[in-house]
């Protein structure tokens, strides 16, 4: 499930503006206006896909699912699996074991998770700059300044005419990639609280995990 937390890198530009004097101004430009259309956002639903492909470009998976933002809170959908997180804790499901594991946010959590991502991580965390580029997207590249992390680069791609990232695409330490896409985005979703936290009373003999 840890390649689903890089989905939310497509949205985790629109929660903070850039400051950082070391990456690029031009980059940051792009950013900053992404980052500025997020706020005017009430809810976000999209479809997501992401496929893995080996160091040879050969393909290894492809995962499809449902994904809703609303501020810090999210909700991913994939397969059997449901991810639901208030900002202060998150749910992972399963509906096949009937089980999920409740763990609190951690905000020093160095690890790569959505709420790192929409927390004020970008700044710090990542060095980026503008690759040039034809056609519809600014492409937006990006590295991890701790080296420790799993992964060595994240490229995003900024939709001009959209002012929205709607791509991803993430290479590991070991030279896989894994693609991100989404599509029927809809930026004006209401989305009840309710959503994004764990119901047990809908999930009778749920086996709770707790971490």
């Amino acid at each position: 499930m840890k390649k689903l937390y890089l989905l939310l890198v497509l949205f985790a530009v629109l929660s903070t503006n850039v400051t950082n004097a070391q990456n690029d101004p031009n980059a940051k430009k792009i950013l900053d206006k992404v980052s500025a259309k997020l706020k005017t956002f009430k809810g976000i639903t999209a479809n997501f896909s992401y496929t893995t492909k080996d160091k040879k470009n050969i393909q290894r998976g492809s995962v499809q699912g449902l994904i809703s933002i609303k501020g810090q809170k999210y909700y991913i959908k994939q397969g059997t699996t449901e991810i639901f997180s208030d900002g202060l804790k998150s749910w992972n499901y399963n509906s096949e074991s009937n089980e999920v594991t409740e763990s609190d946010i951690d905000a020093d959590n160095k690890t790569l998770t959505p709420q790192n991502l929409l927390s004020n991580f970008y700044d710090k965390d990542f060095t980026y700059k503008l690759v040039p580029a034809a056609g519809k997207f600014d492409q937006i590249e990006m590295e991890p300044t701790d080296k420790r992390k799993n992964f060595k680069q994240v490229t995003i791609f900024v939709d001009k005419a959209a002012v929205l990232v709607t791509r991803a695409k993430l290479i590991d330490k070991t030279d896989n990639t894994i693609e991100f896409s989404l599509s029927k985005i809809n930026t004006n979703a209401a989305l009840p609280d309710a959503k994004f936290v764990f119901d047990k009373a809908k999930h009778p003999g749920v086996e709770v995990v707790s971490q």
